[in-house]
C-alpha cells in the first residue's frame, strides 16, 4: 500500500470529496502544485483550474474556481469558492462563470480605485494619530 494523504475538498453548499489520496495536483495562484505525502506544510490561494486527485482505484477531477489549499504532512484541505466533479460540469456553467468573471472585471477598475484611496486615507490617519504630520 503507497503512503496516502487525507484529501477534502469542501465549498460552501457542500463536501464535494474526502478521501485518502496518492497525490492531489491543486491549481495554485502561481502555478500548479502537487501536494504528497510527507509534504511541507504551506498554504497557497487557488486559481480558476483543474484539480485532480490520484488515489490507488484512479483518478477523479475537479472544477475548482478559487479559494485556498492547507497542506501538511498528511493532509491536503481544499476550501474552494465554488467546486463541482468534472462530469457535473455543463456548457452553461461554463458560460454562467466566465460572465460572472467579465463583469467582476469590468467592475474592478472602480473599486481598486476606491480600495487605493481607503488605504491612502488611513495611511495619512495613521500617521497623524502618531503624531506625525504626513505630506501629499
Amino acid at each position: 500500500m503507497a503512503d496516502t494523504l487525507q484529501f477534502d475538498l469542501v465549498a460552501p453548499e457542500r463536501r464535494v470529496a474526502s478521501e485518502r489520496a496518492i497525490q492531489v495536483v491543486i491549481p495554485g495562484f502561481e502555478g500548479d502544485l502537487t501536494a504528497l505525502p510527507k509534504h511541507a506544510p504551506m498554504i497557497t490561494t487557488l486559481r480558476p483550474g483543474v484539480l485532480e486527485v490520484f488515489t490507488e482505484k484512479g483518478s477523479q477531477k475537479y472544477l475548482v474556481t478559487g479559494g485556498f489549499a492547507e497542506i501538511t504532512s498528511d493532509r491536503a484541505t481544499v476550501l474552494a469558492e465554488r467546486s463541482h466533479a468534472i462530469e457535473e460540469v455543463t456548457q452553461e456553467m461554463i458560460e454562467e462563470m466566465i460572465a460572472a468573471a467579465r463583469a467582476a472585471h469590468r467592475e474592478a477598475k472602480a473599486e481598486i480605485v476606491d480600495a487605493s484611496a481607503k488605504m491612502l486615507a488611513d495611511m495619512v490617519a495613521m500617521g497623524t494619530r502618531m503624531g506625525f504630520e504626513p505630506k501629499n
